[in-house]
């Protein structure tokens, strides 16, 4: 075993498909942040907050009023070195860390594709990205042809852990028996030309559900098998494009379908070369193959551990009681992706214990239409933002306080129910990554995974 790990560690394979990958990977970055600024999104998610909900152990990470925009600017030119192969292991590093701040400064943004460009970036700076047709093979008037293996495997391995835990994820009776929440949100699309009135079909909705839960957990398999390699590729547009059309969730499509192109032979990808050399009058370099040096124990040993926690990571939901979907507990950072519609309610009572005298919070006073959609259905945000509210009155002069809430869920088109027990002050229970006893058990049951 020990011999044969060696053996395909030692392993060289052409550097094109890697080239071509930044490339378009730094080009999909560079365009969604150009397209997450001109539309006033930074100004209206980031600064216009006057609270922003963090992440436990990250909440010294927030914006920074006007400057929050030169961080745009910083991962925008590092998303343009990535594309240009220019200084290439800083530009993903800046990347890496502009972006991966971008995502931590708001969790009421949380999106599973944010979470995986940081994964990718970071995956990227054990990667010889710059090896091949980049600025830095010019700078230094020698190209290398040749990478280790492992650097293109490791992009498919982390697309195809995506895709397959994804699947795994819709293996419910939510997802399977009741087609839900694509039951909830396909009839809303009753405008879309061709496709407005099939939205309404129940049966529709149904072979949406399987067929999106046969994909996922296919695809990674026909993208792997040359054979079934175009079939692969033609589903990966077609559910993609669909995607987009139905639902509004950014480049994260696009960035899905041009990442499949890694699974191409390097033929392919020269082609792609070919075809960029000739459009911009680039010059060919002398080269030369080469045996990494990143291949060092080092290297591996980061690359080895980041896909155990991948792998891990998505389970730890098992360590928690209740049911994932009511209490989410364990939900993110799982490629849990769109398995939920959760509509709430959470009216926040403060009270001077002392005197018995209490008043009720108007949220909209503290939070955007957004935060408190997204705070009403989940424990951990009403946790910090009942401490929030706290220390907030607290500061006004009011003492001897208790944060108390009253809430209603409704989840996957059920009754909505009494979700987070309206006797316990909020403020006796600490953030952590325990189990938070203060939510209500959900009335029923769903199967699965």
């Amino acid at each position: 075993m020990q011999k044969s790990i060696s053996k395909y560690l030692t392993k060289n394979t052409e550097a094109a498909p890697l080239a071509v990958f930044r490339i378009l990977f730094g080009v999909m970055m560079l365009l969604s942040i150009i397209r997450f600024w001109s539309n006033g999104w930074i100004q209206k998610l980031y600064l216009e907050p006057d609270f922003h909900f963090t992440y436990y152990g990250f909440s010294w990470v927030q914006p920074l009023g006007n400057f929050t925009y030169v961080i745009f600017g910083i991962c925008a030119l590092a998303a343009l070195g990535i594309a240009l192969g220019y200084r290439y292991k800083w530009s993903v590093l800046l990347f890496f860390l502009s972006f991966t701040y971008i995502e931590l400064m708001d969790k009421t943004t949380y999106l599973n594709h944010y979470y995986f460009i940081s994964c990718l970036a970071f995956l990227m700076l054990f990667l010889e990205g710059g090896a091949y047709f980049s600025l830095d093979s010019y700078r230094r008037k020698q190209t290398f042809t040749h990478i280790p293996k492992w650097n293109i495997d490791s992009i498919k391995l982390l697309l195809g852990i995506v895709y397959f835990y994804a699947g795994l994820a819709k293996l419910n009776s939510d997802w399977l028996l009741r087609a839900m929440p694509l039951k909830i949100w396909l009839p809303s699309k009753y405008d879309l030309p061709l496709l407005g009135n099939l939205m309404q079909q129940e049966w529709v909705h149904y072979s949406f559900s399987w067929f999106g839960a046969i994909y996922d957990l296919s695809i990674p398999f026909l993208l792997l098998y040359k054979p079934t390699r175009k079939l692969g590729f033609v589903l990966v547009v077609i559910f993609h494009v669909l995607t987009r059309v139905l639902f509004p969730i950014g480049m994260f499509p696009y960035i899905m379908i041009v990442s499949a192109l890694i699974f191409f032979d390097a033929g392919f990808h020269q082609k792609i070369i070919h075809f960029l050399r000739k459009s911009f009058r680039l010059k060919t370099l002398a080269t030369t193959e080469r045996v990494s040096k990143m291949s060092s124990k080092p290297a591996l040993m980061a690359v080895g551990v980041f896909f155990v926690i991948q792998l891990l990571l998505p389970w730890r939901y098992l360590a928690y009681p209740g049911e994932l979907f009511w209490t989410e507990e364990g939900y993110r950072f799982s490629w849990r992706v769109m398995l939920m519609e959760k509509a709430g309610y959470a009216q926040f009572k403060v009270v001077d214990e002392q005197t018995g005298k209490n008043f009720y919070v108007d949220n909209s006073d503290f939070l955007t239409p957004f935060q408190e959609k997204q705070m009403s259905t989940q424990p951990d945000f009403i946790l910090e933002y009942a401490q929030y509210l706290a220390a907030h009155f607290s500061a006004q002069g009011h003492k001897n306080l208790a944060v108390y809430v009253e809430s209603y869920v409704a989840l996957n088109g059920r009754l909505s129910q009494p979700f987070i027990d309206p006797n316990v002050n909020l403020l006796d229970e600490p953030r952590s990554f325990k189990p938070k006893t203060f939510i209500l058990p959900f009335d029923d049951t769903i199967q699965g995974l």
